[in-house]
C-alpha cells in the first residue's frame, strides 16, 4: 500500500483506536493521547509503556498489520535495533570492574591485525573510544545492500554476515572524525572483544549478567532467526520518498549482532532501563564512567552506550534511540531511574520529522510528570518547546538504515519492581 493512501487511513481514524488500561491518574490518559498523536503522525502501529514510582501504564494504538487492520497487540515483541549498544555497554563496564579488560586497552591489543588498512590501525583505539564513538571507524552500515532498498532487502533479508566480514567492509574505508561519530562498527568490535575475553558469545554474557538477574524474560537475541515470536507488529519500511511500505519483518539481523540485534517488550525495556540507572547493574564508579560523556554537536551528549538529551521541563533524560528496517525504538529514564518510558514504532517512513516531533512529546509527558490538561510539569512550571530530536543526536539515516532522504500489556496501577 502506498504512503499517501496509510497517511488517509491514519488521518481518518480507520486504524484501530488506541487501548489503554483504566487507570485514575492522569498519566495514563496522557499516554493513551500521546499513543494516538504518534499514529496520526505517520506510523502503523505504535506501543508504549511508562513505569513511574506511583504505577505503570501502557498503551497501543494503530494496526498490527496493514493486510489484517488487527489492533496492536498487548505486549507484543519488537526489534529493539541500537538499544541493544546499551545492553552491550553495561557487559563491557562490568568486565571492567572484574578487571578482566580495561577500558584504555587498545582494540589492537585484544584483536591483533583486526583493524588495520586505509589509515585504520587499532593500536591507536581504545575500548573506550569504541563505547563513545570517539574511534573514527567508519560504518559498515551504509554499505549494506539490505538496507538501500527494497530490491536489496527482498535479496540479502536471509543472508549471514559474520562479525569479521562486517568489520573488513569497514576496513575498506579511511577512518573519519574521531571528536564524535556514529559508527556500528564500534560495537561489533566490542561483541569480539567481549568473546575474545571470556571465550563466550556476547549474547550470552548479555543473558547471563543482565537478562537473567533481572528476570526479562522477553528480550534475547534471535541468532540468525529472521522471525519475531507471537505476538508482534509487522514491520514496514518506506525505502524511497512517496514509495510502497515494504514489510520487512521478516529479517535475518546477523548484520546488526551486538550493534542492535536484541528482540524485547516495552515492559522489559522500561525495566533495563530503572535497572540501569537505579544501580543495579553498575557500581557507582562504572555507572558514573557510563554516563561521563562527550559533545555530538546534535544538541546531545553522548557517553559509553548511552545518550543524554535535554528535557523541556529542565534536566535531561538517558536514553539510545534505536531503529531497524519497520522498527523504530524510543526510550528513555530519569536520572535517578524512578521513571522510565519505552515506545515501539512499527513502521518507518521518509516524512519522519512529525513522529519524531509527536515521539518526544511523548517522552517528555512521560519523565516530566506533565499534566495534559495544563502542560504543566510537577517541579519547573510550564513545559517549554523540545530543544532537540533524538534522531538527531544518532545520524540514523546512515547508522541503521533510515533513507537517506529523512535527515506492554495493560496492567493497571502496580508498585515499581
Amino acid at each position: 500500500m502506498a504512503l499517501g493512501a496509510v497517511l488517509v487511513l491514519l488521518g481518518a481514524g480507520t486504524l484501530p483506536a488506541a487501548s489503554a488500561a483504566a487507570v485514575d491518574d492522569r498519566s495514563g490518559r496522557v499516554l493513551r493521547h500521546d499513543v494516538d498523536a504518534i499514529r496520526s503522525a505517520g506510523v502503523t502501529g505504535v506501543q508504549a509503556e511508562v513505569r513511574t514510582p506511583r504505577g505503570q501504564w501502557s498503551a497501543r494504538s494503530g494496526a498490527a498489520g496493514l493486510e489484517t487492520g488487527r489492533p496492536v497487540p498487548e505486549g507484543g515483541y519488537f526489534r529493539m535495533g541500537s538499544n541493544t549498544k546499551t545492553f552491550v555497554a553495561t557487559v563491557v563496564l562490568q568486565l571492567a570492574e572484574q578487571r578482566r579488560l580495561s577500558l584504555d586497552d587498545t582494540v589492537g591489543s585484544r584483536l591483533p591485525g583486526v583493524v588495520r588498512g586505509n589509515g585504520n590501525d587499532g593500536n591507536r583505539i581504545t575500548l573506550r573510544q569504541l563505547l563513545q564513538h570517539t574511534s573514527g571507524l567508519y560504518d559498515y552500515t551504509i554499505d549494506l545492500p539490505v538496507l538501500a532498498s527494497a530490491e536489496g532487502y527482498r535479496r540479502h533479508r536471509n543472508d549471514d554476515i559474520p562479525p569479521e566480514r562486517l568489520v573488513a567492509m569497514a576496513m575498506r574505508h579511511k577512518p573519519g572524525d574521531r571528536s564524535w561519530s556514529y559508527s556500528n562498527t564500534n560495537y561489533v568490535l566490542l561483541g569480539m572483544i567481549i568473546k575474545k575475553v571470556t571465550g563466550r558469545d556476547w549474547s550470552t554474557e548479555v543473558t547471563d549478567r543482565i537478562l537473567r538477574p533481572l528476570h526479562l524474560t522477553h528480550t534475547f537475541a534471535p541468532q540468525r532467526r529472521a522471525y519475531l515470536p507471537r505476538p508482534h507488529a509487522s514491520g514496514y519500511e518506506q525505502f524511497t520518498e512517496g514509495g510502497p511500505l515494504i514489510d520487512t519483518t521478516r529479517l535475518n539481523h546477523s548484520w546488526a549482532g551486538p550493534a542492535g540485534e536484541l528482540i524485547t517488550t516495552t515492559d522489559d525495556l522500561t525495566r533495563f532501563w530503572q535497572a540501569l540507572m537505579g544501580g543495579r547493574l553498575l557500581r557507582p564508579a562504572q555507572l558514573a564512567q557510563m554516563r561521563t560523556t562527550v559533545d555530538t554537536r546534535l544538541g546531545g551528549r553522548y557517553g559509553l552506550g548511552i545518550a543524554r538529551i535535554p528535557l523541556p521541563c529542565g534536566g535531561w533524560y538517558w536514553t539510545h534511540p534505536g531503529s531497524v528496517p519497520g522498527y523504530a525504538t524510543r526510550s528513555g529514564v530519569t536520572d535517578d531511574g524512578r521513571r522510565a518510558v519505552a515506545l515501539s514504532l512499527s513502521s518507518r517512513v521518509t516524512a519522519w520529522d512529525p513522529v519524531e516531533k509527536a515521539t518526544d512529546t511523548a517522552i517528555h509527558h512521560a519523565l516530566c510528570r506533565t499534566d495534559h490538561r495544563t502542560r504543566r510539569d510537577d517541579h519547573n512550571g510550564p513545559a517549554s518547546p523540545a530543544p532537540t530530536y533524538a534522531h538527531k543526536l544518532i545520524h540514523a539515516s546512515r547508522a541503521e538504515g533510515i533513507p537517506a532522504v529523512t535527515p506492554a500489556r495493560p496492567t493497571g496501577t502496580s508498585s515499581q519492581p
